[in-house]
């Protein structure tokens, strides 16, 4: 049975993505901010008979990440699977965008990556087995109003994915990218959302999309995938 970490779990895409994996046959390790979400999203998967668990942990914080590490690994001595998924906005001009506006997503949304893949790769690439499956998005490459510091993180994220996959593809460990365009979460006012609603994407297909594609030969390396709406950006 995989071992699959997902970040930012306690909603949205997150909690999809763990209950694709779970119901994929997978253990689902559960970690986030919000310990009570995050408890009853795997509850609500052991009660349809998979299997879950949970874990606190703020992926900005090496101490946090670390610690969530050696849990995680106490209890089940690998992970197979880490999804990248933790993240948050900042839909600013520039101008309005803060020093601390900036520390805040770039430490959450990229520096979250980079100590959550510290803590699980050593192993991965002792055991020449695992995935790590960044959940990015299309404002990597695409430009967008508003969104020049989110747009930063995503596209260090890519930057950062790509350099990585050179350096481990010949130790056996994929490296995933998957950009999305709208999907219907909180991070999304909830007048857009609404106004948008049968436009936007859903948590649960960019979930299928991941687990399909975690699910591809062991020969096939899918680099990076990007999902939009079928009537494009909003």
């Amino acid at each position: 049975m995989p071992i699959v970490w997902v970040t930012g779990a306690s909603r949205g895409i997150g909690a999809a993505i763990a209950r694709a994996f779970a119901a994929a046959g997978a253990h689902v390790v559960l970690s986030g901010r919000n310990v009570r979400m995050l408890r009853r999203n795997a509850a609500a998967i052991t009660m349809s008979g998979r299997q879950a668990s949970t874990v606190r942990c703020d992926v900005s914080s090496q101490k946090s990440t670390a610690r969530a590490w050696k849990i995680i690994s106490g209890q089940f001595g690998k992970v197979d699977v880490l999804v990248n998924n933790a993240g948050i906005t900042c839909f600013k001009s520039f101008q309005r965008t803060t020093v601390e506006d900036f520390d805040r997503v770039m430490a959450t949304n990229l520096r979250g990556v980079f100590l959550c893949t510290k803590s699980v790769l050593p192993d991965m690439v002792r055991r020449r087995k695992g995935c790590i499956i960044n959940i990015v998005s299309v404002s990597a490459t695409t430009t967008f109003e508003d969104s020049s510091a989110y747009s930063a993180t995503k596209a260090g994220v890519l930057a950062l994915s790509r350099g990585l996959r050179a350096e481990v593809r010949k130790n056996g460990v994929r490296i995933i990218d998957i950009l999305p365009g709208a999907v219907e979460t909180e991070m999304w006012n909830r007048a857009d959302r609404k106004k948008h609603h049968n436009k936007m994407m859903q948590p649960e297909d960019i979930a299928e999309i991941v687990v399909s594609v975690f699910r591809q030969p062991k020969r096939v390396l899918t680099e990076e995938i990007v999902l939009r709406p079928v009537e494009g950006d909003l």
